[in-house]
């Protein structure tokens, strides 16, 4: 709204920049049509009114990083600037002159001071336009428009000779002669002399002399002007693509220097364009290295957050992470049947659909569609998650087509993550969902998983024939206490292992000796508090003999 007030007031005040001087120089203003020049006069001047007495006033400044918005505050604050001084002395009512020298355009002269609000509208203007490159352009031209205060100065200079339009003089080319419209003729010259294109007529007198200098030095200053601003206006209105063209072209050089095949510079080139026809620019994030982060995050968040929050991964996750992450984001494009991922790499980054599809690929040949993700999937987060001590790719994704990704690395997601527990809980409990949810379960993995473990270790039984012969070197020894160990280590395991014997075979006795000075015990049938008296040596070995008659069914 204000900017449309300011269009308003520039309006006013370029009527008075343009048709004062037009007005004084020429004779446009008659009696017949004096009414309708001081009706649009005065009608400029309510505006200035308006603009000073209303707007001016009620605008808000910042004072030490407050924005005061108080009324006083804001009249005081418009009152000790520069430009209300002149504002006042715009509107210096000279008219009151008229009554004595009769209705003048120059002593309208004070209304050009009001420049300040030219200057105002030209930069509110250029802040609210998505090209403003196109209106410098356009306010750098119409600038020659405002040579026409040269070009009066012909039309003042026939004035003071008292020359009219009956009157021709041949040999002065410097005169206006009365043919065809006074004010174009006399533009045309001063255009003509201040650049400075040639064909100016010679001076014929000290006076157009000098005026002729003074015209060629102002022509060469404007001029220089001119262009110098044409120069920095085309440039910043080109920047970003000369940068696209200096990139493409270092690129081609770099390929063609190093013999790159011509398939991959053709896919390069093809990055290139499809990058910037689709972005305006090849890398997003180098925008915005220069503003603060609280910028970058609400720009992120503008542009991002409506497709991340989408995404059923981060649903339920604090809000303030996403924002933290939306900041690490970053986006990249890939050519139809690029390799995103491959399966077996080591797992670095997280991958979020921007726009485009990606196909998930597999099977003996490589080439068999398991699944088709678009905008707003996500894929590579059990890799990032590292979850089951999954750390590589578990599938070939490939682009189907131009894809737009956004990419999340992994360094960047634990960062934030460790300011977040319940958020990477919730993470790794979903990601443990999405790689149990598919897979089949598989018999020998759960007999690792839950293995029969026996009661007791089995060890091979001693040969019964050993047996004997440890029990008569027992005897005839003396190092019976030490074999006395070794034969009771090995009955014992013979005894827990082997069934019980046929009713038709008679056991074995389970004494054991030790010896006269060592007790022994362990009888099927005995207490615990009787002591059995050991068999003869001929007696065990027959016993023994009798069990390796028993069949196999009792050794085990």
């Amino acid at each position: 709204m204000y900017v449309l007030w300011m269009l308003l007031v520039s309006l006013a005040w370029n009527w008075n920049v343009w048709f004062i001087p037009v007005r004084w120089a020429f004779p446009y203003q008659t009696s017949d049509n004096i009414h309708l020049w001081l009706l649009a006069d005065y009608t400029c001047d309510l505006v200035y009114i308006l603009d000073i007495s209303v707007f001016q006033p009620r605008l808000q400044f910042v004072r030490e990083g407050d924005i005061v918005s108080d009324r006083k505050e804001m009249r005081k604050n418009y009152m000790k600037t520069v430009r209300f001084k002149f504002d006042v002395a715009s509107l210096v009512p000279l008219e009151f002159f008229y009554f004595l020298t009769g209705i003048n355009p120059l002593l309208r002269l004070p209304r050009l001071l009001k420049i300040y609000s030219f200057f105002e509208f030209n930069e509110r203007l250029e802040a609210i336009l998505t090209k403003a490159y196109i209106y410098r352009v356009i306010r750098t031209t119409t600038y020659l428009l405002y040579l026409l205060v040269h070009a009066c100065l012909p039309g003042s200079s026939r004035l003071a000779t008292g020359l009219d339009a009956t009157l021709a003089d041949s040999d002065n080319q410097w005169v206006y002669n009365g043919d065809g419209n006074g004010y174009i003729r006399c533009y045309y010259f001063a255009v003509k002399t201040l650049i400075n294109i040639g064909g100016v007529p010679d001076p014929t007198s000290l006076s157009e002399t000098v005026f002729q200098l003074i015209n060629y030095f102002v022509g060469v200053f404007v001029f220089s002007i001119m262009i110098g601003q044409m120069r920095d206006v085309v440039g910043a209105a080109t920047a970003a693509q000369t940068y696209y063209r200096t990139c493409v072209d270092n690129t081609i050089k770099y390929m063609s220097s190093y013999r790159i095949p011509r398939d991959v510079q053709n896919r390069v080139k093809t990055w290139y364009n499809y990058t910037w026809q689709s972005q305006g620019m090849l890398d997003e994030q180098e925008l915005l290295t220069q503003l603060p982060d609280k910028m970058r995050l609400d720009i992120a968040v503008d542009v991002n957050y409506s497709i991340v929050s989408r995404v059923p991964l981060f649903q339920g996750c604090d809000r303030q992470m996403i924002f933290d992450m939306l900041k690490s984001l970053r986006s990249v494009v890939y050519l139809p049947g690029d390799y995103v991922c491959k399966k077996g790499e080591v797992g670095r980054e997280m991958y979020i659909i921007k726009a485009g599809e990606v196909q998930v690929v597999g099977g003996p040949d490589g080439r068999t569609v398991f699944a088709t993700l678009r905008a707003g999937s996500v894929f590579g987060e059990i890799s990032l998650l590292a979850v089951g001590g999954v750390n590589r790719r578990t599938a070939n994704v490939i682009a189907h087509g131009f894809a737009n990704l956004f990419i999340l690395d992994k360094k960047d997601l634990n960062e934030i993550l460790v300011h977040y527990p319940e958020s990477k809980k919730l993470l790794r409990k979903k990601a443990r969902k999405m790689l149990n949810k598919g897979k089949k379960p598989e018999p020998k993995e759960e007999a690792k998983e839950a293995p029969q473990v026996p009661a007791a270790p089995l060890r091979p039984e001693t040969p019964r024939l050993l047996r004997a012969a440890l029990e008569m070197a027992e005897r005839s020894s003396g190092l019976r206490g030490a074999m006395f160990k070794v034969k009771e280590k090995t009955s014992k395991s013979s005894v827990s292992l082997q069934p019980s014997r046929s009713s038709s075979l008679a056991p074995p006795s389970p004494t054991m000796s030790s010896g006269p000075d060592t007790p022994t015990s362990v009888s099927a049938g005995s207490s615990p508090m009787q002591e059995p008296t050991a068999p003869p040596p001929a007696a065990r070995l027959h016993g023994a003999d009798q069990e390796e008659g028993a069949g196999p069914g009792s050794d085990r």
